[in-house]
């Protein structure tokens, strides 16, 4: 893609905007805004599946990994008139107005992934549940804390000195208690220090789902009090790898499969085998860069296919 300051594209018929494309936003790395659009136009075919038709939180650094950064839920305004939005009714005293909607871009498609990242949206959040598909839902505002749950999630975060290596062996406790129950879980990489889990599921509520995740982290406590903890209390955490159940909740958001993370390095949230989880045993094992997804990816597909397959 070219330096330019500011280019007109055409995206699958839709007209994008491009600009500042030689700015560095990964200053480590000399990683320019082209390469950030170039990596998210590349990895598209593997990474819409598993936003499409979510409530989209980005993550915009408009200077870079080193300057200032902000979380949009709102739309912006001025966006596209083909850029899908939904609404969601929210009670949050953050909300700019209690019990009114908040309009949140939906990223269904190229056109909209590209026009995000021209905005330095570097990271993509969403929950663990989705809207209707147009047409098919009730055309309300979805309520505060979504519909029910296709996915549920268990972000493993290690307190320092523990690290990725730890939460992989915990990850390795946590699968065949959630085969037990009937959840095919599979990992990736959080893109920062830790590993998630993710599982399909259905005809549960996210209070449910919270409930459930949470009765695993308490149950992994308990069976290595020594390696994790199911608190967030901070005095708690060193050492430990910390199970994150409260992600469950459906106003919350986890980082995307195959987004960015603002790090120092243009590292990427990576689906994982549970061959690799099993052999990691140094940080590096599993550190993976957006030139070496795109490379994953060409040579294995999409890891985590299983799950938008059964969303689907």
């Amino acid at each position: 893609m070219p330096g330019a300051d500011k280019i007109a594209v055409q995206v699958d018929g839709r007209d994008v905007t491009l600009t500042n494309l030689a700015k560095v936003l990964y200053p480590a790395d000399g990683f320019t805004k082209a390469e950030v659009l170039d990596y998210y136009q590349r990895i598209s075919v593997v990474l819409l599946p598993h936003v499409a038709g979510r409530p989209m939180t980005l993550k915009r650094y408009p200077d870079g990994v080193d300057g200032q950064s902000f979380f949009a839920k709102h739309a912006p305004a001025g966006r596209p008139d083909w850029v899908r939005t939904e609404e969601i009714v929210s009670s949050s005293s953050r909300s700019r107005a209690p019990g009114e909607p908040i309009e949140y871009v939906v990223l269904d498609d190229l056109p909209t992934l590209m026009w995000a990242a021209n905005l330095a949206a570097l990271e993509l959040h969403v929950p663990m549940w989705r809207f209707p598909a147009p047409g098919e839902g009730d055309p309300e505002p979805a309520p505060e804390h979504g519909f029910g749950p296709d996915l549920l999630v268990f972000d493993l975060d290690p307190g320092a000195p523990a690290s990725i290596v730890d939460c992989c062996r915990v990850a390795e406790a946590l699968r065949p208690a959630l085969a037990d129950a009937g959840l095919d879980a599979l990992p990736k990489t959080s893109g920062g220090k830790g590993l998630q889990l993710y599982a399909p599921v259905s005809g549960m509520n996210a209070e449910e789902a919270s409930a459930l995740a949470k009765d695993f982290a308490e149950r992994m406590e308990r069976e290595l009090p020594r390696l994790v903890v199911s608190r967030m209390t901070k005095s708690l955490r060193p050492g430990k790898v910390l199970i994150d159940w409260s992600q469950n909740n459906g106003a919350k958001t986890t980082i995307a499969p195959y987004s960015l993370r603002a790090r120092e390095h243009p590292t990427v949230s990576t689906p994982v085998t549970w061959d690799e989880v099993g052999a990691c045993r140094e940080v590096a094992d599993l550190f993976f860069t957006a030139p070496d997804v795109l490379a994953r990816v060409e040579d294995r597909g999409d890891l985590f296919a299983p799950l938008s397959a059964k969303a689907g």
